[in-house]
């Protein structure tokens, strides 16, 4: 591999190929990469930059349109955004967006009750509405496994209602949780240390339980009862999954990443067949997520560490029917917190260290550009050599940025296609406080002024 030493000579070969946005030439150039792909993964640099949420759904848009994508995978737990697709498919009780986004109020809920997302899925909504007779519906669907008791709850309504026996049983095995009450963590750690009983065999019991009667359960009326039933597998499959990743918190960090990474990917399979089987047609899916698990770790560090992520494990599984595209900024604002569950702030965003991919794309002097990596090249062979990428997720901490929110990457093995836009700034969260306004700003209100 060519070594490229000089930074205005790479500055000179990335931008020969990056292509300005917006303008149809970038458009074009992201549609003709992604092709027929089956999956688009589509990243983002933060868990609180408008500019990555909104090109992102932008993007979304054109691919359901244009592509004919029928689902969006969504960093979010399965429940929360299930109720979200049951208003978007015209199937649910929420009159409006901002109904259906209610589930979401688990830290950090700005991640999916902020303005660009109550606007995609108020177009979902419409677009599907829209729609002719027989025509495929998009649904928007979770990927996460955080939702452990919501989960379980979901099985045993689904079974009230459709096998009263069944669902006996089921709180029989998840009253295993009672001890550690409703903190998910704290069943994690008694389970851990031998202070608490470990339900590992309660809720293998039950998802096997369930499967056993998919037979029955899922074709007693159609599409509906199936949709019915897979939303009740996959939650008794999260419960499954969220406990053991509970247990692994408190073994290794790298085991519990592993652990949700892999329940992401085994999801969006599952969604994906139950999709494929119910309509009759290829699935075509858009993931949303943070470039740490959209890109493939094999190109990172976190390989080194024995970790994997969605973007790798996708490319394996689908190989070339898989695209995914990542997003970096070089400076602005973002809303994040400071701590677990603390309150939202809108924070200044520092200059991207001088040794990092987006001090470079800074440097070539676009404020928002388009970099196809995929099929090679000279700028993709020079963006191959290992750099600093930042990636800030719920948390910011300014003050220890290099050590907590960067990592060496090589970006043109981690991702098909970059966009890279210069200065953003803060998503605007529904549900605001004073923390969202930087030091001397008037505040704003929403959804109304005061």
């Amino acid at each position: 591999m060519q070594a490229f030493t000089d930074n205005n000579e790479l500055e000179n070969i990335v931008g020969e190929v990056a292509i300005s946005l917006p303008g149809d030439l970038g458009d074009d150039s992201l549609m003709s990469m992604i092709g027929e792909a089956q999956l688009v993964l589509i990243g983002e640099a933060s868990h609180g930059t408008r500019e990555f949420y909104a090109e992102r759904a932008r993007i979304t848009r054109r691919l359901i349109e244009e592509k004919d994508f029928t689902a969006v995978a969504v960093e979010a737990d399965w429940p929360d955004a299930y109720r979200v697709n049951r208003f978007v498919r015209g199937a649910g009780d929420d009159d409006q967006a901002i109904e259906a986004l209610g589930d979401f109020r688990r830290f950090p809920t700005w991640m999916w009750r902020n303005t660009v997302v109550l606007d995609f899925i108020t177009w979902l909504h419409e677009h599907n509405v829209g729609r002719p007779p027989g025509g495929a519906k998009t649904g928007f669907y979770g990927l996460d496994l955080y939702s452990l008791h919501a989960s379980i709850q979901a099985v045993i309504e689904y079974l009230d209602k459709i096998d009263p026996a069944a669902a006996r049983r089921a709180r029989d095995r998840y009253s295993c949780f009672e001890h550690a009450g409703e903190e998910a963590q704290a069943y994690g750690l008694a389970a851990t240390l031998g202070l608490g009983k470990s339900c590992e065999d309660e809720v293998v019991a039950q998802l096997v339980d369930l499967q056993r009667r998919a037979a029955d359960y899922a074709r007693r009326d159609g599409r509906v009862a199936e949709d019915e039933y897979f939303q009740a597998e996959q939650n008794a499959r999260l419960a499954r999954n969220a406990e053991e990743y509970y247990r692994s918190m408190f073994r290794s960090r790298v085991s519990s990443w592993n652990l949700r990474d892999r329940h992401m990917v085994e999801t969006l399979s599952e969604l994906v067949a139950h999709l494929d089987r119910t309509t009759g047609r290829r699935t075509k899916a858009v993931v949303w997520a943070h470039n740490s698990h959209l890109g493939d770790a094999r190109a990172t560090e976190m390989a080194e560490q024995g970790e994997w992520n969605v973007g790798q494990l996708v490319r394996q599984r689908f190989g070339d029917d898989a695209r995914n595209l990542g997003f970096t900024t070089y400076d602005g604002t973002v809303l994040a917190a400071s701590d677990w569950d603390a309150p939202a702030e809108r924070k200044r965003v520092r200059p991207a260290l001088s040794d990092s991919y987006e001090a470079l794309f800074h440097d070539i002097g676009l404020e928002q550009f388009l970099i196809v990596l995929r099929g090679g090249g000279e700028a993709a062979e020079a963006l191959r050599e290992p750099r600093l990428e930042r990636a800030i997720g719920v948390i910011y901490l300014p003050e220890t940025e290099r050590q907590s929110h960067y990592f060496h990457a090589r970006l043109a093995d981690q991702f098909d296609a970059v966009i890279h836009i210069d200065r953003t700034e803060a998503l605007q969260p529904l549900d605001r406080d004073p923390g969202h306004e930087l030091p001397g700003e008037v505040p704003e209100t929403f959804p109304v002024g005061v």
